[in-house]
């Protein structure tokens, strides 16, 4: 009887240790998608997500809009389409990202491409490398349940940018915020217990 009121305390301590997690999570989440980003940036970066063949998801779309939308109201600034190729995409997301901005009206000369990214880590890594080595006003687009990672992983690689939040589909919002907690759980054990 002892052992078994032992084991249901430590398990309570253990549901109240992820609940208390989970809402640290959220916070962080929450605060960085209400940020604002600055107006005229000299370059956007687009973080892709799936394509269904050569169709951007309802979460690519949102960030797309969401793009566009910032592109054309600050006209100098210049777009970083990432994302590479995955399974079940007949093309890649940075081509998909800047197929539908052009459709939107953005125009070409303004659009540069990383199609070589598999993850965020990468997306940031590989856009990196377009950028001019000289400090410049960048923001990172992306959905609004992603872009506390996303700014965090910029940061880590040397990277000052600030952020655009994209509406998350509500469709979308149960599997992306689920596995965005797993995949902040991930970073911050790469980070911080294997310094990666």
């Amino acid at each position: 009887m002892k052992k078994n009121k032992s084991l249901l305390r430590l398990l309570n301590i253990f549901i109240g240790l992820g609940l208390v997690y989970a809402v640290f999570l959220q916070v962080k989440i929450y605060q960085y998608s209400n940020l604002k980003a600055p107006r005229n940036a000299d370059y956007l970066i687009v973080l892709g997500a799936r394509v269904n063949g050569v169709e951007p998801s309802l979460v690519l779309a949102s960030r797309i809009d969401t793009a566009a939308k910032y592109l054309k109201e600050n006209k100098k600034s210049v777009v970083i389409a990432s994302g590479g190729m995955g399974p079940g995409e007949d093309i890649s997301e940075a081509d998909a990202i800047k197929r539908e901005l052009v459709k939107q009206g953005i125009n070409e000369s303004r659009i540069l491409l990383e199609d070589r990214s598999t993850n965020t880590y990468e997306n940031i890594k590989f856009s990196k490398r377009l950028l001019p080595p000289q400090e410049k006003s960048i923001v990172v687009v992306t959905s609004s349940f992603h872009l506390y990672r996303a700014i965090s992983l910029a940061q880590y690689q040397g990277l000052r940018v600030k952020g655009l939040s994209a509406e998350t589909p509500w469709m979308a919002v149960f599997k992306s915020y689920s596995r965005e907690y797993l995949a902040i759980t991930k970073y911050y054990l790469d980070r911080y217990l294997l310094g990666f």
